[in-house]
């Protein structure tokens, strides 16, 4: 078992930044390709980065260039550095984890979720 906290979150005017982390606990974190999605109301949930064990990363386009995935597997968390935020990235974050080396979009290739973190970008 893997358990995920997601952190960070808040309200931020446009244009504006936030930082989240994403702490694990449980099995050996370096094991894991670490994701971060997202979920408005009524729509469905997003992918929005993934950190592979290697430390490569993958970006939705909507979010390349603006947000930075790191990870540190030292202290076994992974951080999603938000930059340029618009009022559409407002959404609540999760934090998901696999063991698989492909690049996987969809949330049910992910074994392991945190409970999710709000962020409200504001006009």
């Amino acid at each position: 078992q893997v358990q995920l906290v997601e952190s960070g979150g808040g309200l931020v005017q446009a244009g504006g930044s936030l930082r989240l982390s994403c702490a694990a606990s449980g099995r050996t974190f370096s094991d894991y390709t670490l994701a971060w999605f997202r979920q408005a109301p009524g729509r469905e949930r997003q992918f929005v980065a993934a950190v592979r064990t290697d430390s490569e990363t993958f970006y939705h386009n909507a979010v390349k260039g603006r947000f930075t995935l790191s990870r540190d597997n030292g202290n076994n968390t992974v951080y999603l550095q938000m930059n340029s935020l618009k009022p559409e990235d407002s959404s609540i974050y999760y934090c998901a984890a696999n063991q698989r080396w492909l690049w996987m979009l969809s949330p049910s290739s992910y074994d392991y979720w945190g409970q999710g973190t709000q962020v409200t970008v504001s006009t």
